[in-house]
């Protein structure tokens, strides 16, 4: 028995007429979640960065060469407001990891690039957080692992189609 099967026997308990199965899924979700959340953020924060610092770097790491993205797309893709964006932009650009310029193309807006100590970083950095996402995950067999991969897509893509 786990916290969450304690917690859904406590229900049980004080209110049978309750349908739990959904409470105990996401319930682990969430604490797993949680668990992995934390070893990131802690090996995040070896590297001077925090997770959602680590998430900019890594959205323009990912958009590939030049590394550059506007506010904008960076916004959209964080699913940021742009005053949250602007805060950690801030920051990042106080720590040389990422530096704003005009927008050759459009006057009026931005460009936000990785520069090379960003790239170093965030190259680190997605090493130590898969790292930390492996050591919990690898305590799975593999087809065990395929299988809950391939359950929560299509719980995902459920969730999703609203």
């Amino acid at each position: 028995m786990d916290d969450v099967d304690r917690i859904v026997e406590q229900w049980g308990r004080e209110r049978p007429d309750l349908q739990t199965e959904a409470m105990a899924v996401f319930g682990r979700i969430y604490r797993l979640a949680r668990v992995v959340g934390d070893r990131q953020e802690k090996v995040y924060g070896e590297l001077g960065i925090n997770r959602g610092e680590f998430d900019v770097l890594a959205t323009l790491r990912r958009a590939g060469e030049p590394f550059q993205l506007s506010p904008k797309q960076l916004s959209a893709s964080l699913m940021l407001t742009t005053g949250g964006m602007t805060g950690r932009l801030d920051r990042l650009e106080k720590a040389g990891l990422a530096a704003r310029s005009p927008d050759p193309e459009d006057r009026r807006g931005l460009v936000i690039t990785l520069t090379a100590r960003g790239r170093e970083v965030v190259d680190e950095a997605v090493v130590a957080g898969l790292a930390a996402q492996r050591e919990v995950l690898e305590r799975l067999p593999e087809a065990g692992r395929r299988r809950l991969s391939a359950l929560l897509r299509d719980l995902l893509a459920a969730a999703e189609s609203g």
